[in-house]
């Protein structure tokens, strides 16, 4: 939204000297964004000045219409000879006023203005738009003065064109519907600086009268509660709107179209009410309003043709016969509280014009809004709620200002139909915002400021005032504030918002920046390490790791090829999903996985490896529905209990997929395809990761969709299946349209044992004793195991062991090599002697001939 401060200055008083920083930061206490402050004053350097069109010649030959202009701009050029400009706009002629910027003049966004020959003419200047001014939007024409400027050629023109002002542009949220007006905006400003409010809905307006001003039925009074309008004959058709009336919707962003339909924009940001006027006489009958039947079409004022749905809101004229809408439906003629139609517009010879001025609902406007994309400024007001006690207000003001500038008769006529219903009172604990906040806000204080704000607080507030320093009575404690608010603030409906309410107005400076103290603990526990070491584990071995959408369609069991009794078919089913393509929630990760390894493959990636690990959702057999539960205090165990029970279970699982080679071919030799053993090598790398030492690891044969019969594995720890590895099964893969021999593997990580605690590790300060060892072993035995062997002999004094050295040749024998270990002891108390790193070495030694048969080479 945007709005001048000399507009906002008739409805409050700011200070005189007030700087634009100080009125910036007073609109952000408030809680209002501010997306710009722009001095107009400084936007246009150079001479602005008013000129007036001497002469016109049309210039032909060219792809557009280009005009060679003579402008007399007064002493302004220095001379006083009339300036030659070329122009392009067509909507002024010889005697009119416009906005000219002289060379050496610079506008909004550095445009620099000079003199310079084009079309064959020399043009020394330009006659300025509204959009290159800065001022708006509108660039289809400059800017003509209206006749009732007093302004010569050769004055300033800032003062004319409103470039003297400072321009607010606002961010209003949706919640504060009410500041989308001048009269929304000087209260909160009022709040700011303690200064007073010249409310402009405080105004006389006379009632509905029992005749009213135009036959109208009102058939849906829960999208429309109140409905008013009044009628101006007589009205002067050529009668143009007033140059500040224009400069201050300019200003705002809306274009002038007519003085009775700027009066409708005009009133609305004023007050807030949007309001739509009718050519009286192109209205055959009655007007009804009503919800569209489906189907209908109405050609709104931007000259498209719509199609209406059964939730849209219409006024309708009676007159016009509609034989599937019912008898005395009418045809729609304004898309109510959007946009009015074409068949009713006010045009350029409407003297009869019926102000309407209705209350619809905010729900039904935005529906309708988004269902046409047609977000008007009408619009953005409605489902951000306005105020319903406008309607009237609004009228009076739109008649006299029509009557003041182009005549007409207004009907002593007043329709009125009034469904609105009075607001319901809050009860607000007199020491809730202390509670709430960690603020002392003596009740008065809270009185107080609920009052500045418009609201009618009454009975512990009387009490309050009574004997304010009773026991009690100082704090708060047990007085309950029956608060009504105003009819402008339909955001104010629990006591949360009447909380926030007090701090905004008292300030949010207010509020003190405490750090809570966090709680003791010994950071990560045990399952995140474990998670994160399985993530890590994965990354480290080529795996990507992906964040996958839980939910899934219902035909993903059937691609999978899951039997009709798998439990994983039973699948917890969403209340409102975001797709209806996908309304439930996954029970394995397979799914949502291999379709992100489809959608790679669509993007041209061949090679893939990805992992996951998130949770999967089991439904609970008749958990039934949860208890309701309300806001007004901490739910009870029993309660928290009966609600978790609904809750589905949801174990961890990690899932891996893999197509393509795992080895990539190159001028090193050839490629190595990705396998079902690789799928199984990423379970035990997995479970090692998850501290499950591999004697607790079983890996068998299994059969188990999606996987192929032949090469699936269940996987299985202390002898508890938790999870399957292999090649999908040739019918999945081709179900899911993905490569041949694709692979996976999907773990239970919930279904493992608890990772034992290792503590952490101390380091020593002395120095290590370094020993190599050979040992010389069969061919058949591993190098693992005479790496354990040497860890078990070797005790306590080993800090680490790695095999350095693999060699055979004759002198060892057939069958036979030698292992060379780098064995590292150190003690963490002393320094260790000689003697004692060479005992531990031999113990290592000794158990290591022992268990494989291992000789020490050159012994």
């Amino acid at each position: 939204m945007r709005v001048s401060v000399s507009w906002l200055r008739e409805y409050v008083d700011l200070p005189a000297d007030l700087p634009t920083g100080d009125l910036e930061q007073a609109l952000v206490d408030l809680g209002i964004e501010v997306e710009s402050v722009v001095d107009l004053r400084e936007t246009v350097t150079g001479q602005l000045v008013v000129g007036e069109v001497r002469e016109i010649e049309e210039l032909t030959g060219f792809k557009k219409p280009i005009r060679f202009c003579r402008v007399d701009v007064g002493d302004a050029n220095g001379t006083g000879e009339p300036q030659e400009i070329v122009c392009g706009a067509r909507n002024f002629a010889p005697g009119d006023r416009v906005v000219v910027i002289l060379p050496g003049g610079v506008l909004p966004g550095g445009f620099a203005i000079g003199a310079r020959k084009t079309y064959g003419h020399n043009s020394a200047g330009m006659i300025c738009s509204a959009k290159e001014l800065g001022l708006g939007d509108d660039h289809s024409g400059i800017i003509v003065l209206p006749p009732d400027v007093a302004a010569k050629p050769g004055d300033d023109a800032r003062p004319v064109v409103g470039l003297d002002d400072v321009v607010l542009e606002l961010e209003i949220t949706p919640d504060r519907g009410y500041a989308l007006s001048l009269r929304g905006l000087a209260r909160e400003l009022s709040h700011a600086f303690d200064v007073p409010l010249r409310d402009p809905a405080l105004v006389p307006a006379p009632g509905g009268t029992p005749e009213p001003a135009y036959p109208v039925e009102v058939r849906d009074t829960i999208g429309c509660d109140r409905f008013a309008a009044r009628l101006v004959r007589g009205v002067d058709p050529t009668a143009p709107t007033p140059s500040w009336m224009q400069q201050r919707l300019v200003t705002a962003g809306i274009r002038s179209i007519s003085l009775p339909v700027d009066i409708t924009n005009y009133v609305m940001l004023e007050l807030g009410q949007p309001m739509h006027a009718f050519d009286a006489d192109r209205i055959v009958g009655a007007l009804v309003v009503r919800r569209a039947e489906p189907g209908e079409k109405l050609t709104t004022l931007d000259g498209v043709l719509r199609v209406l749905a059964s939730d849209d809101m219409v006024i309708c004229d009676a007159g016009l016969p509609n034989p599937g809408a019912g008898e005395g439906a009418g045809i729609p003629i304004s898309l109510a509280a959007v946009m009015g139609g074409e068949t009713s517009e006010v045009i350029a010879g409407t003297t009869d014009v019926l102000f309407e001025a209705a209350h619809w609902d905010p729900a039904m406007v935005g529906r309708t809004a988004r269902r046409h994309k047609l977000f008007s400024e009408a619009a953005k007001r409605w489902e951000r709620g306005v105020d319903p006690a406008l309607p009237l207000v609004a009228l009076e003001r739109a008649v006299r200002l029509l009557t003041e500038h182009g005549g007409g008769t207004p009907g002593a006529e007043i329709l009125d139909i009034d469904h609105v219903r009075p607001r319901t009172p809050i009860s607000l604990p007199a020491d809730l915002p202390t509670r709430r906040i960690g603020v002392e806000y003596p009740p008065a204080r809270v009185v107080a400021l609920l009052e500045r704000v418009g609201c009618t607080v009454a009975q512990g507030a009387d009490r309050l005032a009574e004997d304010p320093g009773s026991v009690g009575m100082a704090s708060g404690a047990g007085v309950a504030l029956s608060v009504t608010p105003p009819s402008w603030r339909p955001d104010l409906t629990d006591p949360a918002d009447l909380v926030e309410e007090v701090v905004r107005l008292d300030g949010y400076d207010r509020v003190p920046s405490v750090l809570p103290t966090a709680p003791p603990g010994r950071g990560l526990t045990p399952g995140q390490h474990r998670r994160r070491a399985i993530a890590r584990s994965l990354a480290e071995r080529g795996y990507v790791e992906v964040l996958a959408h839980p939910f899934v369609s219902s035909e993903l069991a059937d691609l999978l090829g899951l039997p009709a009794d798998d439990p994983r078919r039973q699948a917890v089913r969403l209340a409102n999903p975001l797709s209806e393509e996908e309304p439930l929630l996954r029970t394995t990760l397979l799914g949502p996985l291999l379709g992100i390894l489809k959608r790679n493959l669509g993007r041209g990636l061949r090679d893939l490896a990805l992992s996951e690990i998130g949770a999967v959702f089991h439904p609970r057999v008749d958990a039934g529905s949860p208890p309701a539960m309300g806001v007004d205090r901490r739910p009870t165990d029993a309660e928290f209990a009966a609600a978790d029970a609904v809750v589905p279970a949801q174990p961890v699982h990690v899932a891996v997929v893999l197509t393509g080679d795992l080895d990539p071919a190159g001028w090193w030799g050839p490629g190595r395809p990705a396998g079902w053993a690789d799928a199984i090598e990423a379970a035990r790398d997995v479970l090692d990761a998850a501290g499950v030492p591999a004697e607790r690891v079983e890996v068998r044969a299994a059969e188990y969709a999606p996987w192929h019969p032949g090469r699936c594995a269940e996987v299985r720890v202390d002898g508890t299946v938790v999870g399957h590895a292999g090649e999908l099964h040739p019918v999945v893969v081709a179900a899911l349209e993905l490569p041949r021999r694709t692979c996976a593997m999907e773990l239970d990580l919930d279904a493992l044992p608890s990772a034992p605690v290792t503590p952490a590790p101390a380091v020593s300060g002395f120095p290590p004793a370094l020993i190599d060892v050979a040992l010389v072993v069969d061919d058949s035995v591993p190098a693992e195991q005479v790496r354990r062997a040497l860890e078990a002999g070797a005790g306590e004094l080993l800090e680490d062991v790695r095999l350095f050295d693999v060699y055979a040749s004759e002198q060892l024998g057939a069958g036979r090599r030698s292992l060379a270990y780098k064995l590292t002891f150190r003690a963490p108390d002393r320094t260790l002697t000689v003697e004692e790193a060479v005992a531990a070495r031999d113990a290592a030694v000794a158990v290591a001939a022992e268990r494989v048969g291992a000789i020490l080479r050159g012994a």
